[in-house]
């Protein structure tokens, strides 16, 4: 909840958010779309107030690092109401300038469908195009993902580059990609993206060769008559088909290691969420891992293991994980499968969800899409609502209600940390065999495991050896039988 702490940051959001409401043009009622409307009103553009970023929140050090592309940006509202499709024009312009670009203009139609040609309404694109020339933008990112005759003809109609929802995600990607494997990953869900949108310009690529008159191609571009177009999809097959086989060696590495934290029954516990909504600040706050924290989308892409003890000395480990966003590529989904396998793979779920954003429940809904998709949906989940220092107390309340195993606290402040490493201690997965047993002293090694992997009820030092009365797993169990045996 908001406290003084919040000081003048949270009058000042607030002051905001009432200078924006009172912006509001209650003439543009075509966000209500009644079904009596005429077509025309229903299919016209609406502008997003106050969308175009404000250059003075970037400093001037990193404005001088950043290749600024002049966007305009453009949503197709077909389902939900008006707020939540400004959620998602206004979630596009912060993956927009996470990219680097300045956003000039936010443009929402409302349709029953994107058009199969040019995404808008195809009477709508010359509207586009004057907004473009207005605002003299270099590119137009669309809130989706487009086919590849889609790109073309908007593209050629508004004499701009034109980019996708997809496209975008991509390139912010690459640019936070900082592992081998990492770089990989996204190598091949760029191309894997690229492959179908291949296109040339001009006779040199529908152009037939082979034999000799390949010559300039050079070997493996001579052939039966391939199209310059052709050789071109076929090398991109090629570079897959790499990429794919050293992230299956760098796989192999990765599952090595999560083998050796199964074989000592170590349990996991994977934090994810949508992207900025704080995870990696958790686990810091947890581990001080030492994770790079920034106030930007996709910061995090190469997963951070980390080891933890809960309050009675059990060892279990911490992940932190790529974050997730509505409409995820499923090129990214394929191509970042074995990091995803760090939540798919865990014993608990910590599912950090930002509290102050204005619509948090369509950000749960689409990361248990995601979580759904890469088998997750049967480990337990904990909810830790973040930011509640910052966020409506109504919105959390709202939360709290209709998530049963939800905790709110904020990781800046502290506030309500223990009550949330409580729930995900009394989450792990317990060991199931209680045994007394007298552990002979040449046997410190087993009386080490206990502490680490089970939970010790007591402990004494005897004459033959450590009696211990714990609850261990089975494979421990029988190590210790077997010494005590002895």
């Amino acid at each position: 909840m908001p406290n003084s702490g919040a000081g003048d940051e949270f009058e000042v959001l607030m002051r905001e958010s009432a200078r924006v409401a009172a912006e509001f043009d209650s003439q543009e009622n075509d966000e209500f779309a009644e079904p009596t409307q005429e077509l025309s009103e229903r299919h016209a553009l609406r502008r997003v107030k106050g969308f175009s970023t404000e250059l003075q929140d970037i400093s001037e050090a990193e404005y001088r690092q950043l290749q600024l592309e002049r966007v305009v940006l453009v949503g197709v509202w077909t389902e939900g109401t008006a707020v939540m499709a400004e959620n998602s024009l206004a979630e596009l312009k912060a993956l927009a300038e996470t990219a680097g670009s300045e956003v000039l203009e936010g443009l929402i139609q409302r349709r029953d469908k994107p058009d199969p040609a040019t995404y808008i309404g195809s009477g709508k694109v010359e509207e586009l195009r004057q907004v473009v020339l207005a605002t003299g933008a270099d590119t137009v990112i669309c809130d989706g993902e487009l086919s590849p005759s889609q790109l073309r003809q908007l593209e050629e109609r508004v004499k701009v580059k034109v980019v996708d929802r997809t496209a975008l995600i991509l390139d912010i990607f690459a640019q936070h990609a900082k592992s081998k494997e990492g770089k990989a990953q996204v190598e091949l869900a760029q191309i894997a993206y690229l492959l179908p949108r291949l296109r040339g310009w001009g006779a040199s690529l529908s152009r037939q060769v082979g034999g000799r008159a390949a010559g300039g191609a050079g070997i493996g571009g001579r052939g039966p008559g391939e199209t310059k177009i052709e050789t071109d999809r076929r090398r991109i097959r090629d570079k897959m088909a790499k990429l794919r086989g050293e992230i299956a060696l760098m796989k192999t590495a990765r599952d090595t290691k999560r083998q050796e934290r199964k074989r000592f029954n170590i349990p996991s516990v994977a934090i994810a969420g949508y992207t900025n909504a704080g995870k990696s600040s958790l686990l810091n706050r947890l581990t001080d891992a030492g994770v790079l924290v920034e106030n930007a989308l996709f910061a995090t892409l190469d997963p951070t293991v980390r080891k933890s003890q809960t309050s009675d000395g059990r060892v279990y480990t911490l992940t932190d994980t790529v974050g997730f966003v509505r409409h995820l590529p499923h090129q990214l989904i394929d191509a970042f499968k074995s990091t995803l396998e760090e939540v798919s793979g865990a014993d608990v779920i910590v599912h950090v969800v930002d509290g102050s954003h204005s619509d948090p429940f369509e950000q749960i809904r689409a990361v248990r899409q995601v979580i759904q998709e890469i088998g997750g949906a049967d480990i337990p989940e904990i909810i830790a609502i973040n930011k509640v220092d910052i966020a409506d107390p109504q919105m959390v309340m709202d939360i709290l209600r209709k998530e049963p195993h939800s905790f709110a606290f904020s990781v800046r402040t502290g506030f309500g940390l223990e009550a949330l490493i409580a729930a995900i201690e009394s989450s792990l997965p317990r060991p199931k065999i209680e045994i007394k047993a007298v552990i002979p002293y040449n046997r410190g090694d087993l009386v080490h495991a206990v502490h680490e992997q089970g939970e010790i009820f007591s402990k004494e030092y005897g004459e033959l050896g450590t009696i211990i009365h714990a609850r261990v797993d089975e494979g421990l169990a029988e190590a210790i039988e077997i010494a005590s045996g002895e």
